[in-house]
């Protein structure tokens, strides 16, 4: 038996043979050719073929892992028709009279190393999702199809890297778990692979070669290894996990339309994070008891040019009507640092995530929040919609939110435009907002505790970094002392407090937030059901105990 470790992205045990997949890049020949334009036609139909295999992929992604873990195929389908990249192409194609596949590798490496030169962190991200889009292309001209998994029966698949593109179109029924060489527990392929509930580990220490391939073995999710022909004492201890997590799987479906209340009666609201309107039905799929986290600024994100106010209300008001009195906790624009929009025309910033962002972005132009604030108003009379502003950090901040949303109301009035009253929020995702809670809580109606920055910030740890995850600690005794500090301070002041970030799904935190009074958690919606088995075991004031946490006021 050998064992290889990695890093857990996703927990699970699976038990099967292993898969090497090899990525799909081919040895391309630099071939002189005679008539141009034929050439230059093959490429267009290249590029046709893959753009449908794109769209595909888009579809199929937003059905399995939902329309956030989607939108990185909208990203490639705009890539392989943005402009420079065809002009260089085709005039690789034309001036050095060479074949197709040639004109794109060239290109995609030119373009892959601009990007990867950049100071810009999101701009970074972009140079494999270059190399995917190339490697797709050259694919297509050679003949070939997208990668996919040539074995008849369920593995674990093991591979250097994944892209996106290439764990979403592998058929799921036949993938057990994934295990990769490389990669950061925050990158594309590691989100989808948690969203998908499949078994995962990045950075192991495993060889990608014939001694290995079809060999049966383990992957220990949680533990963070893999067991290559395990003896016989490891498989039966993995075997009897196994069956406990499938048993444990059948028990969390009893769960639905359970109230959120632990054993000694603290109730908790048990909410989910969605992206867009089309993952609604895992939310109601799920039985979230609302919406904690609307990520407004996907709408952005999908649109060529700033989305007016009526396109916005209708999706607004489609999500309150459908989710039927439930709370709608929707975000405004959150756009910024690795969230861009070239509509926007920002100016380039030496550290985007300490620039112009989020809120920023809203109070230093204007119009574009007043055109927000007022679907958003309209879209409250139709449901139970709360406005949560991000990235706040000083009270004028607030006054001055407050000013614009009074201005806004005045002019719905005037028009005779009807509205309703929602709830407003912030978010707390910066030691500043943490610090000043107390002063923050007398101004608005609920907290709501963006893990994912305030982590960040915390601890000054890029964490889209994948050499700093050995330093990125989210269970950091600063961090959590941080939590706990905000739900005290908005007890204080008689308001609600509550976590939108990927912490709020760590099943090993859960009772310590219950402990600290927080009372929502919002969380991806596979998420619910397991947490909520949780509070519903949990004795809150004997866990305190144990813990020696003191009792924290639940204010009004």
């Amino acid at each position: 038996m050998q064992v290889f470790n990695g890093k857990s992205v996703f927990g699970g045990i699976a038990i099967g043979r292993i898969y090497v997949y090899q990525k799909g890049e081919q040895q391309v020949r630099r071939t002189r050719i005679t008539d141009i334009q034929s050439e230059k036609d093959r490429y267009r139909r290249a590029s046709g073929t893959a753009m449908e295999q794109l769209k595909e992929l888009y579809d199929k992604a937003l059905n399995e892992v939902g329309e956030e873990n989607a939108a990185v195929f909208e990203v490639h389908q705009m890539m392989l028709e943005d402009d420079d990249f065809v002009e260089s192409v085709e005039s690789i194609i034309e001036t050095q009279e060479v074949n197709a596949e040639y004109a794109v590798a060239v290109t995609g490496d030119n373009f892959s190393q601009m990007f990867a030169s950049m100071d810009d962190d999101y701009m970074r991200g972009r140079a494999a999702d270059v190399k995917d889009i190339s490697e797709r292309l050259i694919t297509v001209l050679n003949g070939g199809a997208a990668g996919g998994i040539q074995s008849e029966e369920p593995v674990i698949i093991l591979a250097d890297d994944l892209a996106p593109s290439e764990t979403v179109q592998m058929d799921k029924d036949k993938v057990l778990s994934f295990v990769t060489v490389h990669g950061s527990v925050n990158s594309h392929t590691a989100i989808l692979a948690r969203t998908m509930g499949i078994p995962a580990l990045i950075g192991t220490d495993i060889p990608m070669d014939e001694s290995i391939d079809g060999k049966m073995a383990v992957v220990d999710g949680a533990g963070g290894c893999i067991y290559v022909e395990p003896d016989e004492d490891t498989m039966a201890r993995m075997s009897g996990r196994k069956h406990q997590e499938e048993e444990q799987k059948e028990l969390l479906l009893s769960l639905k339309g359970r109230e959120n209340v632990t054993l000694d009666g603290q109730k908790v609201m048990l909410y989910a994070n969605i992206g867009n309107i089309r993952d609604l039905a895992t939310v109601l799929q799920n039985d979230a008891g609302g919406i904690g986290l609307f990520r407004s600024e996907f709408i952005y994100l999908e649109s060529e040019d700033f989305p007016g106010e009526e396109e916005q209300f209708q999706i607004y008001r489609k999500v309150a009507e459908t989710m039927a009195g439930k709370r709608v906790i929707i975000r405004t624009l959150d756009i910024g640092a690795d969230k861009k929009c070239d509509y926007f025309d920002m100016e380039e910033e030496e550290n985007p995530a300490l620039g112009c962002r989020a809120i920023r972005i809203c109070l230093t132009r204007p119009e574009i929040f007043k055109t927000q604030l007022r679907a958003l108003l309209r879209a409250s009379a139709y449901g139970n919609i709360a406005i949560m502003y991000p990235m706040i950090t000083s009270l004028w901040e607030i006054h001055k939110i407050r000013e614009i949303v009074e201005q806004v109301k005045e002019e719905l009035t005037e028009q005779g435009i009807g509205y309703g009253s929602p709830l407003q929020g912030v978010m707390i995702e910066t030691p500043a907002a943490v610090m000043i809670s107390g002063e923050l809580a007398k101004e608005v109606d609920f907290f709501s505790i963006g893990t994912n920055d305030l982590t960040q910030y915390t601890l000054a740890i890029d964490r889209q970094n994948p050499k700093l995850d050995d330093f990125y600690d989210s269970h950091h005794p600063a961090v959590l002392e941080m939590i706990r500090m905000v739900a005290e301070n908005a007890h204080k002041a008689g308001i609600w407090a509550g976590i939108c970030g990927e912490l709020g799904a760590d099943l090993e935190l859960t009772r310590d937030f219950l402990a600290m009074g927080i009372d929502e958690l919002s969380v991806s919606p596979g998420s619910i059901l397991p947490i909520r088995k949780i509070i519903l075991e949990t004795d809150v004031s004997e866990y305190r105990k144990e813990r020696r946490q003191p009792v924290v006021s639940k204010g009004k």
